[in-house]
């Protein structure tokens, strides 16, 4: 099995995020190619000292993308079971500590009028039920409950899911969305389409599942577009 298909199989097992695993595939290629595509069996120690040194020297990168870099290297090593020492031996970047830009009570709302349908219903939900923008998106019609007031996040950061609110002015609103989204559905497995990709294994085990309105997604793509 070659290096990268190695790395990919290894994140996907441990249920690494998709994101994860493009940032940690980027810094393992561009560490690769910075010591002219070497294996790492033949880099040891220093040779990842002089990429991180790279990094903050020349390339002048911020401390949140040395610091991932270093991950990156660090889980590359593990996967191929090489031993590097003790992780804290390499001096870790820290980050500077900035005062946070924080918006006014009266900007919020000025900010959210500015926005168009329907990012200024998805700018709602993030503002009002504390949700990261990749939770958004991936929001399930079946992930709201009007009944409780409750949104469920699925898979959110670290792999974790979590119950969130849902907040009480625009209620009216993501009814109207749903009801929205329930037509457009309806049109589209009239059309022979309406399917939607599905977590893990659940295609193969609820075969019908992906036609189903609970699981289309709230804020949908403008297109159609094929799953891979």
């Amino acid at each position: 099995m070659k290096l990268m298909e190695r790395i990919h199989l290894a994140m996907r097992r441990a249920h690494y995020s998709p994101r994860t695993e493009k940032a940690y595939v980027h810094w393992i290629l561009e560490y690769l190619r910075f010591h002219g595509m070497k294996h790492p069996d033949a880099l040891g120690e220093e040779h990842l000292r002089d990429f991180l040194s790279h990094l903050a020297t020349e390339r002048k990168l911020s401390a949140s993308s040395q610091g991932q870099a270093l991950n990156a290297l660090v889980y590359l090593y593990r996967v191929l079971g090489i031993e590097l020492g003790t992780i804290g031996e390499f001096e870790r970047p820290r980050r500077k500590k900035n005062l946070p830009v924080v918006l006014a009570q009266k900007e919020v709302p000025a900010l959210l009028d500015c926005l168009s349908p329907p990012y200024s219903l998805m700018a709602r939900v993030l503002y009002g039920g504390g949700l990261r923008l990749s939770e958004v998106i991936s929001l399930r019609i079946k992930d709201l409950d009007f009944d409780r007031m409750q949104i469920s996040v699925r898979d959110g950061k670290g792999g974790k899911d979590r119950l969130t609110i849902l907040p009480k002015r625009i209620i009216s609103t993501l009814h109207e969305q749903v009801k929205r989204i329930s037509g457009r559905h309806r049109a589209d497995v009239a059309a022979g389409r309406g399917y939607v990709d599905l977590p893990f294994a659940l295609r193969k085990k609820y075969p019908n599942a992906n036609r189903d309105l609970g699981w289309q997604y709230l804020f949908p793509a403008s297109r159609l577009c094929r799953d891979q």
